[in-house]
């Protein structure tokens, strides 16, 4: 790094000097706090999505939200040029960068770290940073903070890209490194367009079922439910009315609405009540990378049968499975047929249920620890990967020697058997490869494939609450002097110290029928999570009490 280099860092950085006593760490949701005390923790992760983008030679992006947390929160983090989140062999140095003392302590670190990753600075433009925010008021000085850490990386250029939920950013990073089109609109087109192939491509025995069109979505007063209302316009077959849209008077972002909240309170959000009973509901959350669906029960308005992101997974899985069924129809398989691997993955807290169910479809399933980043990797290593968290977030990754089959498969099909079930069961896996935003978990692009789905079986949402009924569940935090004298192993499944932990888990687990549970610990604040599960509500509550107490009593021992 030459000496002008190093005096505009270190001008640019002591504009930005971080507030006494706030330390923040690098996680799957990037960093996040109060928005008032996070302008210089933005400012220098804008330094490292340049950094990044130089390194790689690559667009990179940096996206300011908070995602499901309160109004008053913002957060930041950097998009990868695949359009996954930020590696994690990058994330130490993003730590220590932020929680840098001052501005010289900032240059030091990135002089030291420009000379072990051997990054080049450049005169002329050599890195492109994608910039994008969601609906918070305090967007717009956090992007200003991010542009002029970007800016300060001299060759690296910022491109604003406006208001856009998370997995728009992440899309259009992924697109523009593959040498596509990639607007918010070319966002639209691929979204609608693929949409209509899968409704176009719908069995004629499936029109023969009457099916529920319309759909209301709790927008949750974020960036999501102003995209939806303009997404909406393009799909005649569906009916889609949004609340909690985010207009100005209709209510306050995240607070009592969206996902996050449904899912964990088990409640319908505001603006929904017993006009609704009956009526398919979907709710997205801040950012639009989470969805789940609801309806709401007829005893009471408030209550809900909640579908969460485990039976979003089945959904899909059976769809897919379906097409792949049919696609090797009457092939040889030792000559001829399409060897697919298709493997769904889940966490520990994927409900038991839904695991056994899909184990019994024939599905391979398999697990890996707490986080989507861990999802995310484990899934790309099939030709069809899906994961989903309950929460909702999770996507479908297609290998790109699998599409290559399939386009070509198709092209056959074309010429000898156009029309055929198998042509058509290629066009729909090439079509849900465009519909589904592979590079992220996407709310609106989850939406519409469960609602083409939803069309191409002839289903209503009473038939999808019924795949499987979900095992009573409890979780639970206890209270520990140091939660990294917890560590875990197979997916953070078994407690491997302290010593004798997992026998006493296991001790109190084998008193209930259908009985699991594990404890993790926590990745932000020193608490050990637990996590039970039984044939009964009160079962499951006394299983999480039990482990707890355990965790309690090895943990202070």
């Amino acid at each position: 790094m030459d000496q002008e280099q190093q005096s505009i860092l270190l001008e640019s950085a002591s504009r930005f000097p971080p507030q006494k006593g706030v330390k923040l760490s690098y996680g799957t949701a990037g960093f996040r706090a109060d928005a008032s005390v996070l302008s210089a923790a933005v400012f220098r992760v804008g330094i490292l999505a340049a950094l990044r983008s130089l390194k790689t030679q690559s667009v990179t992006g940096v996206m300011i939200t908070a995602s499901h947390n309160q109004v008053s929160d913002n957060g930041v983090k950097i998009v990868d040029p695949s359009g996954g989140m930020l590696t994690q062999e990058w994330e130490p140095f993003a730590d220590a960068l932020v929680n840098a003392v001052d501005a010289e302590e900032l240059v030091r670190l990135v002089i030291a770290f420009q000379e072990k990753e051997k990054i080049a600075f450049a005169r002329t433009q050599s890195a492109g940073i994608l910039l994008g925010r969601d609906t918070r008021p305090s967007g717009d000085f956090l992007l200003e903070a991010a542009k002029q850490g970007i800016n300060s990386i001299v060759g690296a250029v910022a491109s604003d890209m406006g208001i856009l939920t998370t997995p728009q950013l992440h899309w259009m990073v992924q697109m523009r490194n593959k040498g596509k089109m990639a607007s918010e609109s070319d966002y639209y087109e691929q979204l609608s367009s693929s949409f209509r192939c899968l409704l176009d491509l719908i069995p004629k025995e499936a029109t023969t079922y009457k099916i529920e069109k319309n759909l209301v979505v709790d927008g949750a007063n974020g960036v999501g439910g102003e995209k939806l209302e303009f997404l909406k316009k393009s799909l005649n077959d569906l009916v889609i009315e949004v609340r909690n849209s985010g207009k100005k008077d209709e209510g306050i972002l995240n607070d009592g609405v969206g996902a996050d909240f449904v899912q964990k309170e088990k409640v319908a959000p505001r603006g929904f009540g017993p006009d609704d009973i009956g009526t398919r509901c979907a709710s997205l959350d801040g950012d639009a990378d989470r969805l789940v669906y609801f309806c709401l029960k007829s005893k009471n308005g408030n209550e809900i049968d909640l579908i969460d992101g485990d039976k979003i997974l089945s959904l899909f899985a059976l769809f897919i499975k379906e097409q792949l069924s049919i696609l090797n129809k009457e092939e040889n398989e030792e000559k001829n047929g399409y060897h697919v691997t298709l493997g769904v993955v889940q966490t520990a807290y994927a409900n038991g249920a839904s695991t056994d169910y899909l184990k019994k479809q024939g599905l391979e399933v398999v697990f890996t620890p707490t986080g989507v980043k861990y999802l995310h990797e484990k899934a790309s290593h099939y030709d069809i990967g899906i994961y989903f968290e309950a929460n909702g977030h999770g996507t479908i990754l297609l290998s790109e020697s699998f599409t290559n089959l399939l386009e070509v498969k198709n092209n056959e099909l074309a010429s000898i058997a156009k029309g055929s079930e198998q042509h058509r069961a290629a066009l729909r896996l090439l079509a849900l490869s465009k519909l589904i935003n592979q590079a992220v978990g996407d709310a609106l692009s989850g939406l519409l494939l469960v609602e083409a789905i939803f069309q191409h079986m002839g289903w209503s949402i009473q038939v999808w609450m019924d795949l499987y009924h979900d095992l009573p569940s409890k979780q639970l935090k206890v209270k520990v002097a140091d939660r990294k004298s917890i560590v875990t192993a197979n997916a953070e499944t078994v407690v491997i110290r302290p010593s004798g932990l997992q026998e006493a888990i296991n001790s109190e687990t084998a008193k209930f029928p259908r009985g699991r549970a594990f404890v993790r610990p926590s990745g932000t604040e020193d608490v050990v999570r637990v996590y039970a599960e039984a044939t009964t509500q009160e079962a499951a509550d006394s299983l999480a009490n039990s482990v707890a107490q355990r965790v309690a009593n090895f943990c202070t021992a």
